[in-house]
């Protein structure tokens, strides 16, 4: 199991989690604030199996609106989640 962070724009993050939904992830949204110019982020926790993350992140290329020069689209972390529990 795969543990995806997942940093976009704001305005990105409804449809993105409208998509993943879509297709069956669970997603935890985070509101955050970027570091450089302050602009208002959202934190996606999703997880996936392996062999699902790059169909995760084809999802967010297709998803996201193209970037402002010097931008990116969305900023991914993929990390192992060795044990997870649902209580």
């Amino acid at each position: 199991m795969k543990l995806l962070i997942v940093i976009l724009q704001d305005g990105d993050a409804g449809a993105v989690m409208e998509r993943l939904i879509a297709e069956g992830y669970r997603v935890t949204r985070i509101a955050s604030t970027g570091g450089f110019l302050r602009r208002g982020n959202v934190t996606l926790l999703i997880g996936a199996e392996a062999a699902e993350v790059d169909g995760v992140i084809d999802l967010l290329r297709q998803t996201c609106a193209p970037p402002e020069p010097g931008q990116h689209r969305a900023t991914v972390f993929v990390v192992e989640a060795a044990h997870f529990e649902q209580v």
